[in-house]
């Protein structure tokens, strides 16, 4: 397996790729993902308020 090197590839990578070379690695990957689109909208909401704070 080669490693995942250039950045615009990542996510081809770990959306295709990956599926056909180890689906049970696909899966815990895809599962990260979904929790990150979840969580990441409340992680730019309070970098923000920490910047206009001054903290």
């Amino acid at each position: 397996m080669k490693p995942f090197i250039f950045k615009t590839t990542i996510h081809k990578d770990v959306s295709v790729r990956l599926k056909k070379l180890n689906p049970s690695l696909y899966r815990k990957v895809q599962k990260i993902l979904e929790i990150n689109k979840k969580e990441r909208h409340i992680r730019g909401g309070i970098a923000t308020r920490k910047k206009y704070k001054g903290i």
